[in-house]
């Protein structure tokens, strides 16, 4: 895709560098990327976007989301979380087909640019996950993303359990087709669904594979205590040292969720690198708990925040998860901690450096990608604004309505609150016509 020359002027931008400096003024995108940020640019532009009384802060990263499961919102609501997936969502998933998924993905892509997030760490489902890496192509989000993984476990529909040998060359497959397409914007991942879900076998050899490519490894751990229990009766340890026994603890790995950490896999998060991924929504709409992250972090342990699935949360809003993620900590640790700004850096450099992105997105500097979202702070429920902290506005007052325009590489993606890259009402209409397939197909 080729990108325009793009002029922002007069906004308020949020930069999320390393001085956190909030400056006034205009920024220059060229060639995807951010080429000038200056208090007035008097430059020639092929587009000019009048951000006067606007806010301009960097793309939401969200670093856990699955978007095969956007087609299930609403089907799997109050059920623990190995029950969840054992009666609702392997069944839908394993009841998926190429256009349910490509859909699916759409409408999740859809909600998320929608809210502000350019960025998203994906896991997708067994089958058909080249569907959804079509929709992320065609939508223009950045995404790290893979098929998920599993051949092991009790419970699992026969239409979900593969064969390790297929997985493996699958997953290689999908990697050597889409890792690194347009431009980087489209990355892989492995993603072993966790350790209940895959054998030793396959796990050894995501460990191997994530090495000699260099390439990420996602994967759920330590979410619930049923789950740590059945890896305690299977591994004979838990969740975190197992990982590490086997050779997949390094800075390639990211983990969603890690509610119950014992000491010891906290110390081994922090030694080899790995990272983490909050989901407070998620864990307390399944029961699974609250994650110690005000602990994490003070180990300097990267923690980024996803929304997950939208059949566990129900949807994919990044401002809800940080004002859940900063307000549910209060409760144990006091009010002073998880403070607006520090959420605000989990949603956006901090997912980056999760991801590994960090000299790339997360922050608005000169040399970076021209991720990015214009926030509409102008009304009742966000003011007054005169002397008022404005992370505090954006954390805990701003909701999505307030996003107005957002760009991905340098390119419109959304603008005036309308999603440019997607037709809402195809998306829409095919969602209730896939879902309805696939709820036949389970009868």
């Amino acid at each position: 895709m080729t990108t325009a020359t793009i002029l922002i002027k007069h906004a308020r931008i949020v930069t999320m560098n390393a001085n956190r400096d909030i400056v006034d003024g205009d920024v220059l995108v060229e060639n995807g990327r951010l080429a000038a940020i200056a208090p007035e640019l008097n430059v020639q532009a092929e587009r000019v976007i009048d951000a006067r009384g606007k806010v301009l802060l960097p793309g939401f990263v969200q670093t856990h989301i699955h978007l095969c499961q956007t087609l299930f919102r609403g089907r799997a609501d109050d059920l623990e979380l190995l029950d969840w997936l054992q009666r609702r969502i392997w069944p839908l998933e394993a009841a998926h087909d190429e256009e349910s998924v490509y859909y699916s993905a759409l409408l999740g892509i859809g909600e998320l640019l929608r809210s502000g997030t350019t960025t998203i760490l994906d896991m997708e489902t067994v089958h058909h996950s080249e569907s959804a890496f079509q929709a992320i192509a065609r939508s223009g989000i950045r995404a790290v993303s893979g098929k998920v993984m599993m051949d092991h476990g009790a419970n699992v529909p026969a239409g979900l359990l593969e064969d390790t040998d297929r997985s493996i060359a699958e997953s290689v497959r999908l990697m050597e087709k889409w890792h690194g397409y347009d431009g980087g914007r489209v990355q892989y991942a492995f993603c072993p669904r966790f350790v209940v879900s895959c054998t030793e076998r396959l796990l050894k050899e995501v460990a191997a594979l994530s090495g000699a490519h260099n390439v990420k490894v996602h994967t759920h751990a330590s979410e619930n205590r049923g789950e740590i229990a059945l890896v305690e009766q299977e591994r004979g340890m838990r969740n975190v040292v197992y990982l590490d026994r086997i050779g997949l603890a390094t800075p390639r790995l990211v983990l969603a969720h890690c509610v119950w950490l014992d000491e010891e896999e906290k110390r081994i998060i922090q030694e080899r690198g790995v990272k983490v991924t909050h989901c407070p929504a998620s864990n307390l709409k399944l029961s699974s708990g609250i994650a110690e992250i005000p602990d994490l972090l003070s180990r300097h342990i990267h923690v980024g925040l996803g929304a997950d699935g939208a059949p566990c949360n129900n949807n994919l809003d990044m401002f809800q998860e940080m004002r859940l993620s900063s307000l549910i900590h209060k409760v144990q640790h006091g009010p002073t901690v998880m403070k607006a700004e520090s959420v605000l850096r989990m949603a956006t450099i901090g997912g980056a450096e999760v991801l590994g992105m960090e000299h790339e997105i997360g922050s608005i500097e000169v040399g970076k990608k021209a991720d990015l979202q214009l926030l509409d702070l102008n009304d009742y429920h966000t003011f007054p604004s005169y002397e008022t902290d404005l992370f505090s506005r954006i954390v805990y007052s701003a909701t999505r309505g307030e996003v107005d325009t957002v760009l991905v590489d340098g390119r419109i993606v959304m603008e005036n609150k309308q999603v440019t890259t997607i037709d809402k009402t195809e998306v829409l209409q095919q969602c209730d016509t896939a879902i309805k397939r696939l709820l036949e197909r389970l009868n």
